[in-house]
């Protein structure tokens, strides 16, 4: 449909060490709910950045927040029983994480202590939460996963107002995933992960959903996971399976590949470095950082 866009090469910026690896220690259970297998010695996600330049990610797998300096020095924040999949920093400096296992939490930053915000909507249990993003008001948006997909398109997508209120706003999603918002706040994007498809829903004035419908098709890897949206409205797709990030027009069309020069899961992106110029990828199977130094203006 649309000639393949040029490609844009990664550099590794920092890596998990070693002796945070820990091969062999999945449990049973984490193993049947696909978070990996008794050779998976991490499982990185939910990068995000702080105002001091600190980068944030999770370990799936394990239980562990990491903070990453500036300079790529990683150090273990917190570790707890749990299964964080994503993370975002409020403008207030809180940090919240949706959690596979308990739901949405809270993690204080100066002692690493986890609290669980909420883990059931209407007394129903989540079935697995992924991702989330705030919207400038504060309200926050996550997707609810588990084990749903093409078999069983019953994911959804949750906003918690400020007032803290709750409400569904979609529960029709086969494995909804990676969720942003435009500079507008005008359009809501979803990575549904297992029909390998981003959808697209129009935010109304009283923040209501619809005219929800398929933007981009995509094939081959795992699917889409991870969002971003530039201030020019470009979405930055993370293509797990496939090694690469893909940036599209916000008519949908394909303008630049980022190719991961480690392992093909790559899982999650943020933007930071000076002016937001540079995108930071998780790669999951090998629990690399990459950095694109992108072309200007993003």
């Amino acid at each position: 449909m649309f000639s393949a866009p040029p490609t844009l090469k990664t550099e590794v910026f920092a890596s998990i060490p070693d002796e945070f690896r820990q091969a062999g220690k999945l449990s049973q259970e984490r193993i049947q709910a696909g978070k990996g297998t008794l050779k998976t010695d991490s499982f990185i996600e939910g990068p995000a950045f702080d105002q001091f330049g600190n980068l944030y990610i999770v370990d799936i797998a394990f239980g562990i927040i990491y903070r990453i300096s500036p300079q790529g020095i990683v150090k273990k924040m917190a570790e707890y029983i749990g299964e964080p999949n994503g993370l975002k920093i409020h403008t207030d400096g809180r940090i919240f994480v949706t959690d596979h296992l308990n739901g949405l939490m809270q993690c204080d930053p100066s002692t690493g202590k986890m609290t669980t915000i909420a883990n059931r909507f209407r007394t129903e249990s989540f079935k697995g939460l992924n991702d989330l993003v705030f919207s400038r008001d504060g309200d926050l948006y996550f997707t609810d996963q588990g084990q749903t997909g093409l078999q069983d398109p019953s994911g959804r997508v949750f906003r918690l107002n400020q007032d803290g209120s709750m409400e569904c706003l979609l529960n029709n999603v086969p494995s909804p995933n990676g969720i942003a918002l435009d500079p507008r706040e005008h359009f809501l994007y979803i990575a549904a992960t297992r029909s390998n498809s981003v959808w697209r829903a129009m935010v109304l004035p009283d923040r209501s959903l619809t005219r929800v419908g398929n933007f981009i098709q995509m094939s081959g890897g795992s699917g889409p996971d991870g969002l971003v949206v530039d201030v020019a409205g470009n979405l930055y797709v993370a293509h797990a399976g496939m090694g690469s990030v893909w940036k599209f027009s916000p008519r949908g069309e394909p303008l630049l590949r980022i190719v991961s020069c480690m392992g093909a899961m790559t899982t999650n992106i943020a933007f930071g470095g000076v002016n937001q110029q540079d995108l930071y990828i998780t790669e999951s199977e090998t629990g690399s950082v990459l950095i694109a130094h992108l072309p200007s203006p993003v």
